[in-house]
């Protein structure tokens, strides 16, 4: 067949071709992947496939014709003749270039469409038998003349729309008469989808193709219209915000032209350089490079590119790999906590001993202690000089009110604000993963919708988990085995069961007035000459008045009151020392009210004398021991039991069991059994607004209720403690050595307790047992035998 070719095409390339061609029968054919190529189309087309390039070369030996057809699927490599389409484009190859990667490049015009008849070669390459198509002839209509002239319309407002409208384009669809060609013009021009492309081609009805074409144009107009609009005002909401970064940049590029320091890339090699010194784990390392790579390609000024500098910042500012070098010399540490603490030998001896296996076991995990006793008997300080005396740092955080589980494990970095949980914080401020790492007032945390801090802490504490701590900041397991955590608590009645298991419990009771003369004379007096400006030979404050201070002015298991007073007192020295007088200044017992004013807290039980129907308890309470008085008064009345003081369900019932075990053994005792019906009982415990409670106080009503019915006093010099049954059994108690230190406080000199309380005497520093008569009972009628006066 021979084919004349249309010369527009040629003109506006400025290709050398000839006018005629001679279209022979069977011709090389190459597969094309995601393209359609339409008649009249002048495409580059790269070769690469060794069966395309050998079509080629087969084109160029003979006619330069080559039938190009678009693959089925674009994934095949290796095309068998089932995966081409049967309709595509008998092309001329007008010139080749050899790429220096063995590929050619070529430049083809698209002359005609052709059908594959069949396959008369398929290796090494492709040759086929082609029949050429023409589309059908239209007939001149002003129809026809209308539909070509609205899709040379919406053609040239698509162009102009998508920027890609010139005027060679413009010529072309003006000079193009024919429906057919122009459908073929503007389709090889709109990015179609292959299947869209194909479909396009195969239609031989020049008509149809170009209603196709304009719904097709209609389409691309409507997207092209809205992507136009968005970008539109994409830019007209471009801010100050966005124009300062633009011109930011633009004196960026300013500076590096002039040669000065590219701040950016600074920081870059920077944050690489601390990622590589932090000595992190892999998985850690990995983050921070990955978070790194972000960063670089972040605007500077862009929030989030502050969000990511904060998490670099942290991740490189953590411990990972430093840690301090344990100082296990175990005379060195008890010579520290001997000098920072008196007494407290239990505690000292823990400590010696977490030394000595940790001197023999490097990698033993660090016990969790925690210390359970009243406030201001230096459980904190007593943290400091653990420290001290293993070479650690120390680092302190309150849970006191802790509601929120964030402020254990961590924000979210999602969250604005965000930033890790203080057991992180505490351990980036101590520079090193093994301090010795303080959590007071455990027993105050709380629970509400934000979490259970309780429950966070599990993961904190327990030694078979904290080695991969994560931090929801964070992200990274962080190891805390190696930490020394200690706990401080009050009571341990509210901390949870589960906490309370991982703990090892060391309790610090209080101080008794001998113990607090020493610290006094040791610690405090010296602290507070210092902190008031004086000098130690401008103030003497004689045994006699520190007494007074101990027994007259403090009430407290703890030292924290004691310091105050004697602080107060430094203070007045301090103003008549600045008014000029040298001194010394000696404080006497007779003196002391000028400086503290008068007594604060005088002892009723040192004054009292016996008396019937008042016994003498010791109660334990989160503060220390304290002594308390029960009073029973029978009135005439009908048998009622009235219970004052602010009383607890425990130490009613006790009344309860008290009234029952002594209605039992009225005979016994030499009551009249009538009484208990003609007269009202009312127990009474003094300090009402104070709540109380507790099972302790059972023997004591049981006293002070006989005491009453009998009329007979009770000895003042007893003080009692202990549970009583319904069979009158004297039932063990617990804080023994607290109410033992507040009855020698109040110069109590005898203490009843149960019998199986005997095996806790041993917790009781010697000197105090010393002073103290401690006398074990099984049964009621034991107590009664001591305490009842003829």
């Amino acid at each position: 067949m021979t084919m004349k070719f249309d010369s527009s095409i040629t003109d506006l390339f400025d290709l050398e071709i000839p006018e005629h061609y001679e279209i022979p029968e069977i011709l090389p054919l190459m597969a094309l992947r995601d393209v359609v190529v339409f008649p009249s189309m002048v495409i580059p087309l790269f070769v690469g496939r060794g069966s395309s390039v050998a079509a080629v070369n087969e084109a160029l030996t003979n006619d330069r014709l080559l039938m190009l057809t678009a693959q089925k699927d674009v994934r095949q490599e290796s095309p068998e003749p089932e995966d081409l389409y049967d309709t595509g484009i008998i092309a001329a190859v007008m010139r080749t270039l050899q790429l220096p990667d063995g590929r050619l490049k070529i430049l083809t015009q698209a002359l005609l469409k052709g059908r594959i008849l069949d396959f008369v070669q398929t290796r090494p390459f492709f040759q086929v038998k082609v029949e050429p198509l023409e589309d059908q002839e239209v007939k001149s209509s002003v129809k026809t003349e209308a539909l070509m002239r609205h899709v040379k319309e919406q053609a040239e407002k698509l162009f102009n729309l998508k920027n890609v409208y010139t005027p060679e384009l413009g010529s072309v669809l003006n000079t193009v008469n024919e429906p057919g060609r122009l459908a073929d013009i503007v389709g090889s021009n709109l990015k179609l989808r292959a299947d869209e492309a194909q479909d396009l081609l195969e239609m031989q009805d020049p008509l149809a193709k170009l209603k196709k074409i304009s719904r097709l144009l209609s389409r691309e107009i409507e997207v092209s219209s809205v992507q136009a609009k968005i970008q539109s005002e994409a830019r007209e909401e471009m801010g100050r915000t966005q124009r300062d970064i633009f011109l930011r940049e633009q004196l960026r590029a300013i500076q590096k032209e002039l040669g000065e320091i590219d701040d950016r890339q600074k920081e870059i090699e920077e944050y690489k350089k601390k990622i590589v010194e932090a000595d992190m784990p892999e998985s850690a390392e990995k983050e921070a490079l990955k978070q790194l790579r972000r960063l670089e390609f972040m605007h500077p000024d862009s929030s989030e590119a502050s969000i990511v500098r904060t998490y670099l910042d942290w991740l490189t500012d953590l411990p990972w790999a430093v840690a301090s070098r344990d100082k296990l010399n175990l005379k060195r540490a008890r010579k520290i906590l001997d000098q920072d603490h008196y007494n407290l030998e239990k505690i000292k001896k823990r400590i010696i001993e977490y030394i000595a296996v940790r001197k023999l076991n490097r990698s033993v995990k660090g016990p969790i202690l925690c210390f359970v006793g009243p406030p201001g008997v230096g459980k904190t300080s007593l943290g400091r000089s653990i420290a001290r005396a293993l070479g650690k740092e120390f680092v302190r955080i309150s849970l006191g009110g802790v509601r929120d589980e964030a402020e254990i494990r961590g924000h979210r970095r999602t969250y604005v604000g965000a930033m890790p949980g203080r057991i992180i914080q505490s351990i980036k401020r101590a520079g090193t993963n093994n301090p010795v790492f303080m959590m007071d007032e455990v027993d105050k945390i709380g629970a509400d919708f934000r979490g259970d801090p309780a429950a966070a802490l599990l993961e904190v504490l327990d030694p078979e988990q904290n080695n991969a701590f994560s931090d929801h900041y964070i992200e990274i397991p962080f190891d805390l085995s190696k930490v020394l955590f200690i706990l401080t608590a009050n009571v341990l009645d509210t901390i949870p069961s589960a906490l309370l298991d991982r703990l090892e419990i060391l309790r610090l009771s209080g101080y008794t007035s001998e113990e607090k003369k020493v610290i006094a004379r040791r610690y405090l007096i010296p602290r507070q000459v210092k902190a008031n400006g004086l000098k130690p030979g401008q103030i003497e404050i004689s045994n006699a008045a520190l007494d007074l201070i101990i027994s007259e002015y403090t009430e407290e298991a703890g030292l924290r009151e004691l310091e105050r007073q004697i602080g107060a007192v430094c203070r007045k020295i301090a103003c008549r020392v600045a008014e000029g007088n040298k001194g010394p200044f000696r404080i006497t017992a007779g003196n002391l009210h000028r400086y503290l004013g008068p007594p604060k807290f005088l002892s009723d039980f040192i004054r009292e004398e016996s008396q019937v129907g008042v016994a003498t308890g010791l109660a334990w309470t989160a503060y220390g021991g304290e002594v308390m008085r029960i009073e029973v008064q029978a009135m005439p009345g009908k048998g009622n039991l009235l219970l004052t003081g602010l009383l607890g369900d425990v130490m009613k019932e006790s009344a309860q069991a008290a009234l029952s075990w002594t209605r039992a053994r009225a005979e016994n005792l030499g009551i009249d059994s009538k009484i208990f019906d003609e007269t009202d009982i009312h127990v009474h415990v003094p300090s009402g607004a104070i709540p109380k409670d507790g099972p302790s106080a059972g023997i004591t009503m049981t006293a002070a209720l006989v005491s009453a019915l009998c009329k007979q006093p009770l000895n003042r010099d007893y003080a009692m403690t202990g549970e009583i049954t319904l069979t009158g059994r004297v039932l063990p108690i617990g804080g023994l050595k607290e109410k033992a230190i507040a009855a020698l406080r109040e110069q109590i000199p005898c203490i009843i307790i149960p019998e199986r309380n005997q095996k806790d005497l041993e917790e009781i520093p010697e000197n105090i047992r010393k002073k103290l008569e401690f006398l074990p009972v099984k049964n009621m009628d034991q107590v009664l035998e001591i305490v009842l006066l003829p």
